[in-house]
């Protein structure tokens, strides 16, 4: 398993192919970084004593211990500790781990191709163990490659006047395809090794071309990836330690990327496009149900402390307010708890998180989100977002 700083290194050595600001940036762009630090905890978590046991496990597929973010879940237990590590890892960065979105994708696929394969006599799931290897033996980060630019959110991809606002197959030979299209809001793009690309909604026979799914290093040739990048300014005197925590969302735009056989999972099986996209979002809610929580909890804390700071910790109001965000908090939880509990094995072996209770519990987080920020802004008022620059404070005139 790698170490942090390997990990960093590793971004290091690829080629640079990220575009910020009207330029191509490298991967350690200062505003890049604060999203790396991220996921540096994940890594930094796997090799703490005091974590390794929830942030590494042993793979289904090598019998070697691995990266937790690298499983594929094979067991009640294995969703019940993901659901546990992603709650842990969250509230060490203050906000979505991000690691996860890679690891839903894995899982998805890990599911889908063998059914593609099941119905049309294919070879995607020998291709995805084979890359799955790889993943968990390199210790790899991915990135979820599935909303597409979309266009015209009322026509469907055939019908759009640019083909190419959907990610598609436009030709392909005896070695692989080349695809054409974006994708967006593609989060940690910028700081992933593998991005892993599946159709974002159901298709129709006239949208085969449209039905693709593969896996490519992110500095691919003929890849360009164009971030937005969301970093906090840097402390001079003041600690604060989520002040180094940030993130990335990019497009990811293909033009005429050669993507070879052994990593194509889906070409042409457009019946199993919707499969593809709500099996990830199944999964992917799953881990919502262990990452919303904590962000509820870090909300209590900052209501808790600014009542504090301003001498009305006791009252009732406050009160009520922290109960009813511990009580959404571990609803949350539990739904996920139902989820793993209520799972069932998909013919692959990947364990498949209860579909209803799943959703239950994306949807309470969902409802949930600016009501809770909106309690942080009741009991904080404008001074927080007024507030001098840190350097006002030590000023001596």
């Amino acid at each position: 398993m790698k170490t942090s700083e390997e990990y960093l290194e590793s971004l290091r050595a690829m080629k640079p192919n990220v575009y910020m600001g009207g330029g191509i940036v490298q991967r350690d762009d200062p505003l890049i970084i604060p999203g790396i630090n991220v996921v540096r905890i994940t890594y930094d978590m796997a090799s703490d004593p005091d974590n390794s046991a929830l942030f590494t496990t042993t793979s289904h597929y090598t019998g070697v211990r691995i990266n937790r973010f690298c499983n594929v879940s094979h067991s009640v237990e294995d969703l019940l500790t993901k659901q546990k590590m992603i709650r842990t890892g969250t509230r060490m960065a203050g906000f979505c781990i991000q690691r996860c979105m890679g690891s839903d994708t894995i899982g998805a696929l890990s599911v889908v191709t063998k059914e593609i394969d099941d119905a049309h006599g294919t070879e995607y799931y020998e291709r995805f163990l084979e890359f799955a290897k790889n993943y968990q033996k390199q210790d790899l980060v991915a990135a979820a490659v599935e909303t597409d630019a979309k266009g015209d959110r009322g026509k469907r991809p055939h019908e759009q006047a640019d083909p190419d606002l959907h990610v598609r197959v436009v030709r392909q030979n005896k070695d692989g395809i080349i695809v054409r299209g974006a994708k967006e809001d593609i989060t940690m793009g910028p700081y992933a090794h593998e991005l892993v690309v599946f159709p974002t909604r159901t298709l129709t026979p006239e949208e085969k071309q449209w039905a693709v799914a593969f896996a490519i290093p992110a500095d691919w040739d003929n890849v360009h990836i164009v971030n937005r990048a969301n970093a906090p300014r840097a402390r001079k005197h003041l600690t604060a330690p989520l002040n180094t925590h940030g993130g990335s969302e990019a497009m990811i735009i293909f033009d005429d990327t050669f993507i070879p056989w052994d990593r194509v999972f889906m070409c042409g099986e457009y019946e199993f496009g919707g499969r593809m996209a709500l099996t990830f979002a199944q999964i992917h809610r799953h881990s919502y149900c262990g990452c919303k929580p904590a962000v509820e909890d870090i909300i209590m804390g900052l209501i808790a402390l600014t009542a504090e700071y301003y001498g009305v910790e006791g009252k009732s109001h406050i009160r009520e307010k922290l109960a009813h965000l511990a009580g959404i908090a571990e609803l949350i939880y539990a739904a996920g708890i139902a989820a793993a509990v209520n799972s069932t094995p998909s013919t692959s072996g990947t364990q498949l998180p209860d579909v209803v209770y799943c959703n239950v519990g994306r949807r309470l987080a969902g409802e949930n989100t600016y009501p809770s920020w909106g309690m942080v802004a009741d009991v904080a008022g404008g001074f927080p977002v007024t507030m001098p620059f840190e350097e006002d404070y030590y000023t001596p005139n």
